[in-house]
């Protein structure tokens, strides 16, 4: 039996984690395997009903779990309140609780989709490559940080820190170097160790860990060379490895070169419970008009079968599904090619469903 934890979340989180739970079930009764469902509540709504991000509860349930899946969080309902008590932090309360060190971000162009790229179809017809994210430390939990009242009284300072330690350098190499073994055996390590103290120390630490991996080739680029080199040759990537806030920035972009940030997923890692989630936000603009696209929740799931469950072959039939079902032509509302059939959130999840049969 595998436990798994749902956060739905808020906005178009709702909808497309029901489509994660559909593909679920029906590998579940497919394959004769139990997957327990518990839900949990988390961002916005754990707000609402409980006026915090996350409780203590939920995070226990979530760490007691094989796999947690989240759908989205936040939204404008939750703008004005003070950053610590924001429905974003209850997903960085969830990562840190889960040790999530490593975002593991598929970078794919699925059958025709390149002709919805805003580049050229031959640039990025075919793409296929992972960013590997550091995703607990750096600058956006390095201390001190704060805003503060400048010794003359004229103004105030903005303080973030980036910090990076030796272990947490290495385990993330590892996660990178052994992603890039299943794959193509080639990583970029993305720093700018040029100017920053943090990622010379980076990138002295990757080339350590790179003697463990030999048959890997290691390549180093500067964040804003592999900025630009996303744009004009991806196809050049197999594994992209980087800090906290590039891999922020730079997975954004990516998702870009795919047509639509709806079909990304996501697997954040560490070395015990995972989490899963699609790339996208909580879109409320479109949230309860069943148009959003669930394939990056779908294909989170197939993550889940493969890192978390070692279960390849069901992982592999979650992606031939959603291949099957974009070659027969449907879309929803972001992908929607003319000559195509546009459906709806919840006819997408069914679609996939029917294929995984």
């Amino acid at each position: 039996m595998y436990r798994i934890t749902v956060f739905r979340g808020d906005g178009i989180g709702v909808e497309v984690a029901e489509q994660a739970i559909k593909v679920v079930r029906k590998l579940g009764e497919k394959h004769h395997l139990v997957f327990e469902i518990e839900e949990a509540l988390i961002g916005g709504v754990s707000i609402d009903k409980h006026g915090v991000p996350v409780t203590p509860e939920a995070l226990k349930q979530a760490k007691e779990s094989d796999a947690v899946f989240l759908g989205a969080v936040g939204g404008p309902k939750w703008d004005g309140l003070e950053s610590s008590k924001r429905p974003e932090k209850g997903l960085l309360s969830l990562r840190r609780e889960l040790g999530a060190y490593a975002n593991l971000r598929p970078v794919r162009v699925f059958g025709d989709l390149a002709k919805k790229s805003t580049l050229k179809e031959e640039i990025v017809s075919g793409i296929d490559f992972v960013i590997v994210r550091e995703l607990t430390g750096g600058i956006y939990f390095g201390e001190p940080r704060g805003i503060f009242v400048l010794p003359d009284g004229r103004g105030e300072q903005g303080i973030n820190t980036e910090v990076y330690t030796t272990p947490e350098i290495e385990r993330i190499a590892e996660k990178a170097f052994e992603c890039a073994r299943r794959r193509k055996r080639r990583l970029t390590s993305v720093d700018k160790a040029n100017v920053l103290e943090s990622s010379q120390l980076w990138r002295k630490v990757v080339e350590e860990v790179h003697k463990r991996y030999p048959d890997v080739t290691l390549d180093h680029r500067y964040v804003d060379d592999c900025a630009m080199q996303l744009i004009r040759e991806p196809k050049q990537f197999d594994v992209i490895l980087t800090n906290n806030m590039f891999g922020d920035i730079l997975s954004d972009e990516a998702a870009m070169l795919t047509g639509s940030i709806g079909m990304l997923a996501s697997a954040s890692v560490g070395d015990h419970c995972a989490l899963y989630e699609p790339v996208h936000g909580s879109a409320p603009d479109i949230a309860g008009k069943d148009i959003a696209n669930p394939l990056a929740s779908i294909l989170s799931v197939a993550m889940m079968m493969e890192h978390s469950f070692n279960l390849l072959e069901l992982s592999q039939s979650v992606e031939n599904a959603v291949e099957k079902t974009l070659g027969d032509g449907f879309r929803s509302a972001d992908i929607y090619q003319e000559g195509m059939r546009q459906v709806g959130c919840s006819e997408m999840g069914d679609l996939i469903v029917e294929r995984i049969a």
